[in-house]
């Protein structure tokens, strides 16, 4: 029993989404869930993997369409683009956004900040066309 625990370690939702994703990407256009699975090699139950991509669908990670009675599914975004909307839902569940920024802003090192004026800059002139 010990080394049937060992083999089929549990793998937590967050990690079960970056291979659900990576699987999306892989694909040459919208992809069935069916196709998904078989991709991942079978190790998720059918019923697992349309919940991980409902749970996508949600955070508007992916989309879908109407592909004969089911959904063909395509990743909404790169990996930057997802990782964005990830901190912009952790900024949105605090409640004071600009400690959190400035927090945000203080702890970056010095590449990083220079990089972060020259984007918001570039914002700012975009802003003004």
């Amino acid at each position: 029993m010990a080394d049937h625990q060992q083999g089929s370690r549990r793998r937590g939702q967050g990690e079960l989404e970056v291979l659900v994703l990576s699987a999306l990407r892989e694909a040459d256009g919208p992809a069935t869930a069916g196709w998904v699975q078989e991709r991942l090699g079978g190790d998720l139950a059918y019923t697992t993997v349309i919940t991980i991509l409902t749970r996508l669908l949600a955070k508007g990670a992916v989309t879908r369409e109407r592909s004969g009675r089911s959904f063909a599914w395509t990743p909404a975004s790169d990996e930057a683009g997802l990782a964005a909307h990830r901190m912009r839902r952790v900024l949105d569940g605090e409640s004071d956004r600009e400690a959190v920024l400035a927090s945000f802003v203080t702890g970056l090192g010095p590449d990083d900040e220079r990089l972060l004026r020259e984007l918001l800059g570039q914002s700012r002139d975009e802003g003004e066309d």
